[in-house]
């Protein structure tokens, strides 16, 4: 075989580029001043948000001083509240907020997967949109709107047809029609919009590869969704139950509309009771006194704490996810 000759002007190109390339290493051309002030100017609004943070807790903590020196930790589980021999104590606003959140967790979870799954991978096109926007709407609606429908059309109906029936199987105690389980249903109606928005947003990230795969393999549409789905967006999954979360815990109108506000510590659902959030929008311009107010402001304190402690572990479940990927199962 005879030799390729190449012509002169590629042989004096190549000997050219050669003798130009830089023979030491390649300096990196330093940083315009643009984006050094982006750089601190985004740093800047990270602290910034610490900083907001930490003065809330500051402030909470200062104004809250005279109920600490007072009652100590034993305002967490005392509960009288007795604005006029100035005795308080926690408990009750405590346990109406965790239970009252719980069942909404309890209901809004299911329901707002079941809702993300059906937009993403079940519903036909021409529904996808109007029922998602249905959705939307309904995180648009102001909580006390929630209230008042909850007040006067849902404990009626509730208090007719459907506490006599769980009475007679699974609670005690007279049919109000308002009360922690009603309160507890309001918010799961509140915080599916939340859940589900943001679950069906995740879920449409999946790359349509993956999915497609795992139905060439034989795949049921549930197979799909447990075993790509959900491990691709379950930081999402979980940023969204958070979010869910959040809003029940602090929701303050809608539930001091049916909740009953009492201050009685009762382990029936149906009973009345109280939360934090709706003790402080209810007692809060009537508080009388130092001791009064700095009660009010403790229970705000604490709301703030249970808050931090739940995105806390929200993280340590999400890093314990982490490294459990790749784990031989």
């Amino acid at each position: 075989m005879s030799a390729v000759v190449l012509p002169a002007s590629v042989h004096s190109s190549a000997e050219s580029l050669m003798t130009d390339a830089p023979r030491g290493p390649v300096r990196m051309r330093p940083a315009r001043w643009k984006d050094v002030a982006f750089e601190h100017l985004t740093r800047l609004f990270a602290l910034l948000v610490l900083a907001i943070l930490a003065a809330i807790l500051v402030a909470l903590v200062l104004e809250s001083r005279a109920s600490l020196d007072k009652f100590g930790l034993a305002f967490l589980w005392h509960a009288e509240w007795d604005p006029v021999q100035e005795r308080f104590g926690a408990l009750v606003p405590i346990y109406g907020t965790v239970v009252t959140s719980l069942i909404a967790m309890l209901i809004g979870i299911p329901v707002s997967f079941g809702i993300a799954l059906f937009l993403t991978e079940l519903s036909p096109a021409w529904l996808k949109r109007p029922l998602g926007t249905a959705i939307e709407l309904l995180a648009a609606i102001p909580s006390i709107i929630y209230g008042m429908w909850g007040l006067f059309v849902l404990a009626p109906l509730f208090q007719a047809h459907v506490q006599p029936a769980l009475i007679e199987s699974l609670f005690q105690g007279p049919p109000l029609g308002i009360g922690m389980l009603t309160a507890g249903l309001i918010l799961s109606i509140m915080v599916i919009p939340f859940i589900a928005a943001v679950m069906r947003d995740v879920f449409d990230l999946v790359p349509a590869l993956l999915k497609e795969s795992a139905y060439g393999l034989g795949a049921t549409t549930w197979e799909v969704v447990w075993k790509v789905v959900l491990p691709y967006t379950k930081v999402g999954v979980i940023g969204g139950i958070m979010l869910g979360l959040g809003r029940a815990l602090g929701e303050t109108m809608a539930v001091t509309f049916v909740i009953g506000n009492a201050h009685r510590l009762s382990a029936s659902l149906m009973a009345p009771g109280n939360s934090i959030a709706s003790a402080l929008a209810n007692e809060f311009t009537e508080a009388v006194g130092d001791v009064y107010f700095s009660a009010l402001i403790e229970l705000g304190l604490i709301l703030f704490l249970i808050t931090t402690v739940v995105l806390a572990l929200a993280k340590l479940l999400l890093l314990r996810l982490a490294l459990r990927e790749g784990a031989p199962t």
